[in-house]
């Protein structure tokens, strides 16, 4: 089935937060875009509980820079503000390969995996540059996407053969993808070739992850949600109104 898409990315500043410098506070962003953001951008662009996004390649098309800021995050156990920096990627441009599959833990959905449909539907989305808003890491990172042929035009760093970036964080194992009610992290050891990223493919098998060079961590037990084929959801406004909480 046709199920592939190829985006350009661009924006101002990224944040791939290392989650080793958040312990002090700081944000520092690694160096590439990571495969959780990625693939929350694609959800951004056309999401469906029917089908799962897995991202093929991504492409590093600018030099990579940082430049940090000082900001005033706000204290949740305080009131007030907090002082930090946070560093950013400053001016990114990426080209990205993905495609979806159909989500085979979700088998109340089953009638909706129509071949051709969602397809069609994610083109469209992509030309219009996404149903919700895209954003790279943090929602203060505005991104932009538009449709492009992957490999098109020079990249930076077209002529280094590799650069490796050691263990980075790869993404979430959610418990709809994955069968069970566990939530996990995976990791992996990044390197960049002729600067093309290639990700490897996220296994329903947690145990194999480490044997294919992805070792994963158990974070929390989790449920996933429900979801029907023409079943209304509430929406937040009329459940606001039933709680008599006067809107939102």
């Amino acid at each position: 089935m046709n199920n592939k898409i190829t985006f350009t990315l661009k924006a101002r500043q990224a944040l791939f937060t290392d989650p080793i410098t958040r312990l002090g506070g700081e944000k520092t962003s690694y160096h590439l875009p990571t495969y959780e953001a990625l693939k929350g951008i694609c959800k951004s662009i056309y999401f469906k509980p029917t089908l799962v996004w897995y991202i093929d390649r991504v492409r590093v098309i600018k030099p990579i820079r940082t430049q940090t800021k000082g900001v005033k995050p706000i204290k949740f156990h305080a009131s007030g503000n907090d002082l930090a920096y946070y560093t950013y990627l400053s001016d990114v441009e990426y080209q990205v390969e993905a495609h979806f599959e159909w989500n085979l833990h979700r088998p109340e959905l089953t009638a909706d995996r129509i071949d051709g449909k969602h397809y069609s539907i994610a083109k469209r989305m992509l030309e219009k540059g996404g149903r919700q808003d895209i954003f790279l890491g943090t929602r203060e990172c505005q991104g932009y996407v538009e449709p492009c042929e992957f490999g098109s035009g020079e990249g930076f760093y077209d002529e280094i053969d590799n650069l490796d970036y050691g263990l980075m964080f790869h993404s979430f194992a959610y418990p709809d993808e994955i069968g069970i009610n566990e939530l996990h992290s995976r990791f992996w050891r990044a390197s960049m070739q002729h600067g093309i990223i290639t990700f490897p493919k996220p296994t329903d098998n947690l145990a194999n992850d480490a044997k294919n060079g992805m070792p994963n961590r158990f974070v929390r037990e989790m449920t996933a949600k429900a979801f029907g084929i023409d079943d209304n959801l509430q929406s937040v406004e009329s459940l606001a109104n039933s709680l008599d909480l006067g809107g939102v």
